[in-house]
Order: C-alpha cells, then structure tokens, then sequence
C-alpha cells in the first residue's frame, strides 16, 4: 500500500487514516485490507468527511455499543415510570 496518509487521529489506541475520495479510487482494495487494522476516512476536497471505512469486526463493536447505550437508556427510563403491584397489575390484565 502506498504511504500517502494526508493525517491520523487517535482512536481509541487506534490511528485512522485519511485519503482522498481520488486517492480511494486509486488504491479501493489497498485502502479496504488497511480498514481490516484502523478505520479509513475518505475525504472530499481535503475536508469534508464523506465516508469512514471499517472492518466487520469493529462495525460489529459500534453497533454493539450503541446497542447497549438505548439498552441503558430504556432501563433508565423504564426505572422513572410510574409502578403498580403485581396484583393491580393481574386485576388489569383479567379484564
């Protein structure tokens, strides 16, 4: 793979490398093997983000991350709602 790495962020003991869309075009399956290690950034005009590439296993992560975040948040909210015993419950559920 060619060493054109325009810059590398941080990410979580990870570094992302970011390219050009041309750049992507150019090297698609070299650039795809090194979203197997760290994400890819593919950038328009040098600035605008355009899209992120990543191995299934990382995508798999995210998703579980995010996955456990509503998770959370449900039980948060489910906590906050108002209780009712098992018997007014059983009382409702009978009608």
């Amino acid at each position: 793979m060619r060493a054109l790495v325009f810059s590398a962020y941080e990410l979580d003991n990870e570094v992302m490398t970011s390219i050009s869309q041309s750049e992507f075009r150019n090297h698609q399956s070299d650039y795809i093997a090194a979203a197997q290690r760290s994400p890819v950034e593919i950038t328009a005009r040098g600035t605008n983000r355009r899209a992120v590439i990543v191995s299934p296993e990382f995508y798999d992560r995210a998703i579980e991350a995010l996955e456990n975040q509503i998770d959370i948040e449900g039980a948060k909210t489910a906590r906050q709602e108002e209780r009712i015993s098992h018997d007014e419950l059983m009382m409702e559920l009978d009608r």
